[in-house]
């Protein structure tokens, strides 16, 4: 073989996994390197929105479904919050190549996108064996790198991701959480209108954001509430001084026993003052922690937008939405929190509530973006409790 044509097949992106295992493609997005877990992800629509989601900051996604990229990306569908932070995932595995968008709404291509958030991509991998060791060993630490000209320093490589401690431990909200407070107004999406505005709250709800995703604050918007975000840091007293009919408790990525150092004595103070309590993914998790709860690291997690999950106050099974490596652990739920929800595929706990107090929270994501929409009577049951508290008529649920 000549040098010219083994320059001609040399790959132009690695990942390199801890244990040395080099799986090698064709490199897109961000030139250099990131390290992180990897998981994968099984949605089949929606991958800008999990590109932005906050909750994959320390992460490499690998979607599952082969063709990504195809509707190309716009300025709507991005779910971060926080835009100082771009979004904290850390890299992307895809099957197939990048393909010439084709969608209406397309305003650029997935390549450049991610180049210019930063994000590393890799193409021309067999991500059902990718997915299947992911499954038998669970989510490996590893390096993403894309180098054009093919040249990596693979000892390098492989020893960054050997030394790289994981998530467990990992505090990475400071990378997603907003620097300041500010009210969000905006509300959901619609053909032909776009995004809307809130103008005439009912309610008052502050939310706590440890990497909150936009389309929670616009259901929240949806549902008659100014909105008040404090960042992850925010004390009792921050809260409380707001005067708030209700508390949100955001999704956000790592460890829930990390953020819970600072976050947890927050939430306690909370649930002492007896304000309506909603937590989604992380905060559901770190609301379990303020309840004398555990949590605990799970093989694989769960990443997709086609979980099954049953709901015990409704006995209805309703298709979730699902981004995390991290799970409550039910059998610590200590006396007088009860379980409310539970996943169909592993049984793993996905929602709490408070016996007599106006508090619960689940693990998914019930503002579907991406995902179905079953879910959303989450934040009529949350706004419920609100009217309840104020005297005022319940609202029927429905998704």
């Amino acid at each position: 073989m000549t040098d010219d044509v083994w320059a001609e097949a040399k790959p132009t992106a690695l990942l390199v996994l801890a244990d040395g295992t080099v799986i090698e493609g064709v490199g897109l997005g961000a030139v250099g390197s990131a390290v992180g877990e990897v998981c994968f992800n099984t949605a089949i629509t929606g991958y800008q929105e999990i590109l932005t989601d906050p909750s994959y900051a320390g992460q490499i996604i690998t979607f599952t479904f082969p063709h990504i990229g195809n509707v190309g990306v716009n300025d709507e569908d991005i779910e971060t919050v926080n835009m100082a932070s771009t979004s904290g995932v850390r890299g992307c595995v895809l099957k197939a190549d990048v393909t010439s968008p084709s969608n209406w709404r397309a305003a650029r291509d997935l390549d450049a996108w991610l180049k210019a958030r930063g994000i590393v991509g890799l193409a021309g991998v067999d991500t059902r064996a990718l997915t299947a060791l992911i499954r038998e060993k669970g989510m490996p630490n590893a390096v993403i790198a894309h180098a054009p000209d093919g040249n990596f320093d693979l000892a390098a490589l492989k020893a960054e991701a050997a030394a790289w401690p994981g998530l467990e431990g990992m505090d990475l909200v400071p990378m997603v959480t907003s620097g300041q407070s500010f009210v969000w107004d905006e509300t959901t999406w619609k053909l032909g209108e776009g995004y809307g505005r809130q103008t005439a709250p009912a309610h008052h709800v502050v939310a706590l954001d440890f990497g909150v995703k936009r389309n929670i604050l616009r259901l929240l918007a949806d549902a008659g509430c100014k909105v008040t975000v404090l960042p992850a840091t925010a004390t009792t007293q921050d809260v409380l001084a707001l005067k708030p009919d209700g508390v949100f408790l955001s999704n956000g990525p790592g460890d829930p026993a990390a953020t819970g150092e600072y976050a947890v004595p927050t939430i306690k103070g909370v649930i002492e003052a007896g304000l309506p309590t909603f937590g989604i993914c992380l905060g559901h998790q770190m609301l379990a922690l303020a309840l004398g709860a555990k949590t605990m690291k799970m093989h694989q997690g769960h990443h997709g937008a086609n979980h099954p999950v049953k709901d015990f106050t409704t006995d209805k099974v309703e298709i979730t939405s699902m981004n995390h490596g991290f799970a409550v652990d039910h059998d610590s739920l200590p006396a007088g929190v009860k379980e409310t929800h539970v996943s169909l595929f592993d049984g793993s706990n996905c929602g709490i509530a408070v016996e007599g107090k106006p508090i619960f929270s689940v693990q998914y994501h019930p503002e579907a973006s991406p995902g179905p929409r079953d879910s959303h009577y989450l934040f009529t049951r949350f706004i419920n409790l609100i009217r309840e508290k104020k005297g005022e008529a319940k609202l029927a649920e429905r998704a």
